[in-house]
């Protein structure tokens, strides 16, 4: 059985660090937490679980505060967290199934990060993390801000799921580190131009946040996942800015970087319903329902890829009087959201249409 070192960083944390560590203690052999300058009682409560509680003074730069946490592991490998995640019990199950069955071999191991989750608790908005890393291969984060870590060798994707649950969050504190950083001249690099301008679009500062999309898509050396969700960052820029020929032109950019994704197919699909061209609305979102494929490294949307796209294809099919074809897909929509009250409306609205009572099977 390989041995496990948690690594943190945390700064203000009093309201979640003990939940976070609470779902991942059991599986653990050494806890290290970095405080970043908390002044409230975050340091006493990581004291609870551990005696390795270090002070890391902050200078804008979250890649040197996780490397300076790493630097005292001693465990065969390191796994991490921000303090508002948590492990739900399936998933510390299979932590320890994992720990138990791991080939040494394997330098990383991703898990999936739940971000999202709708009102019926079905998971919206999910992507892969680095999660566990060998020790002994010295990975190193990278970058001031939204910093990642740099990994190589032999991968093993894991079905092990961490769970955002944030309860706070400085919306001004990246946004203020990039801002100095360009006051001070620095050269933003390409990965930095994009997350900037995301920023940006999280602050409403539409123009600005399309320049440095355009900026970052320029430099043509982003990661193509990123490349992607820029166009559709972009389209939704133009969108709040009224500019829906551009916000259009910015969905089929996508196209260049990748095949057609469910998030780009459901937009272009809601474009054509909404100017009544039904036929090739439902082009777009049958493309999504004959391919299911999410090998995908970056954010998904998993609504464009499971219900939503099958109430859409009701709406159209219906409108066109294909009245079995809109129950059928009303149908599939429900599979995911079953107690969703517009699924059952249509559902009690499609049955007469196609002489089919409420008493029938399924």
């Amino acid at each position: 059985m390989v041995s496990v070192s948690l690594c943190m960083i945390v700064k203000d944390e009093e309201d979640v660090l003990a939940r976070c560590l609470d779902s991942a203690k059991d599986f653990l052999d050494e806890i290290i937490i970095v405080d970043t300058g908390s002044t409230d009682s975050t340091k006493s409560i990581a004291r609870r679980y551990t005696d390795q509680v270090f002070d890391f003074k902050w200078v804008d730069h979250f890649a040197k505060a996780r490397n300076f946490a790493f630097q005292h592991a001693t465990k065969d490998y390191i796994f991490w967290l921000d303090a508002d995640d948590v492990l739900t019990q399936e998933g510390q199950q299979e932590f320890v199934k994992l720990k138990e069955t791991l080939d040494p071999s394997i330098d990383s191991v991703t898990m999936d990060y739940y971000l999202a989750f709708d009102e019926y608790g079905n998971v919206t908005s999910t992507l892969k993390r680095n999660r566990l890393v060998k020790r002994e291969r010295n990975f190193q984060w990278i970058g001031a801000v939204h910093e990642y870590l740099e990994v190589g060798g032999n991968i093993f994707n894991s079905e092990i799921a961490v769970i955002h649950k944030s309860e706070h969050h400085d919306t001004d504190r990246n946004l203020n580190i990039y801002e100095k950083r360009l006051s001070h001249g620095e050269e933003l690099s390409t990965r930095d131009l994009y997350y900037f301008a995301n920023e940006l679009m999280d602050h409403r500062m539409y123009e600005r946040a399309i320049y440095y999309y355009e900026k970052f898509l320029k430099t043509r050396k982003g990661w193509v996942e990123d490349n992607i969700a820029a166009c559709g960052k972009m389209a939704d820029c133009y969108l709040e800015l009224g500019r829906h020929e551009l916000e259009f032109n910015s969905i089929l950019r996508s196209f260049q970087y990748d095949r057609p994704r469910p998030e780009f197919c459901c937009r272009l699909g809601y474009h054509f319903l909404q100017k009544n061209e039904l036929r090739t609305a439902i082009f777009w979102y049958e493309l999504i329902t004959d391919n299911q494929s999410r090998d995908t490294l970056g954010q998904v949307n998993l609504a464009c890829s499971t219900w939503l796209p099958h109430l859409q294809l009701c709406v159209c099919y219906d409108r066109i009087g294909e009245y079995n074809l809109a129950y059928h897909h009303n149908e599939l929509a429900r599979q995911y959201r079953p107690d969703d009250q517009l699924i059952l409306y249509n559902k009690k609205y499609l049955e007469p249409l196609i002489g089919r009572g409420d008493d029938e099977e399924k």
